[in-house]
Order: C-alpha cells, then structure tokens, then sequence
C-alpha cells in the first residue's frame, strides 16, 4: 500500500531549499504517543517506498504485541523526465512521492510493553532507511 496525497492544490513542486531548514514548524523531535521511536541523525529524502518498507519490516517483527505509529507523511512530488528524452519541452510528470526528513525528528514510534521485541522490530527497520538512525526511549 503505497501512499500519496490524495489530492494536491498544485500538480508539481520546486525542490525547495536546504533540507536543514525544512518541516521547522512539525513537533517531531520527541516520543507522543509510543514508548520506542526511531529518530533520524540526518536530513534527506524518504519515498513513499520507503516508509512503507520500514512500517511492514516492524509490523511483521511486532505482529499483535504491539502498535506502530508512523509520523512521516510523504508529501512532496518528485517530478522525472521520460528515458533517453530531449531537453526542454517543461517539467516532466511526477514520479513518486518524497518526505523530507529534517535531523532529529522522530520518524516512527512503537507503544509497547515488550521492549525488548520493540528494538528488535526497530533495527530491522533501520537497515530499510537510507538515513542515519538511532532508537530512543520515552
């Protein structure tokens, strides 16, 4: 199930500035709801692959002993030309879906009261990220 806006005020979008400054807004930078959470050293992109490919990854491992939450939302169209196509001629269509990821937001959280299967579920999930990680506790 790979997921995208439903419906966008604008078909395409410009890249935008350094990923340092973006999402400034979110309150992404604690535990909410879990007690686990896998929070990102770095900035940079996540597709809508992705996030999904990590949420499966944990929810095999946890299966009904406990929840995930998943905080990222992949938002941004990324726009690709066609192969072996001429300059010009205007933007090419959207492509997939990207989230950017600003460093220290916490990317997903797991409520649960067996921790140990909690960080087992999460390091399964860092190895799908192409970010830097790390696990933290509430």
């Amino acid at each position: 199930m790979l997921s995208f806006p439903r419906r966008s005020k604008f078909k395409k979008q410009q890249k935008g500035k350094s990923f340092n400054r973006i999402n400034g807004k979110l309150d992404l930078y604690s535990l909410k709801s879990g007690s686990l959470g896998l929070k990102a050293l770095a900035s940079g992109r996540l597709t809508s692959k992705q996030i999904e490919s990590v949420r499966q990854c944990i929810s095999k491992i946890i299966k009904k002993q406990g929840r995930v939450k998943i905080n990222v939302f992949p938002d941004t169209p990324i726009s690709k030309k066609p192969i072996e196509v001429r300059m010009g001629k205007g933007k090419g269509a959207v492509d997939h879906w990207v989230f950017k990821v600003r460093a220290g937001s916490v990317l997903y959280e797991i409520e649960t009261s067996f921790i140990s299967l909690g960080i087992k579920a999460l390091e399964a999930g860092q190895i799908r990220l192409p970010l830097r990680s790390k696990i933290i506790f509430n």
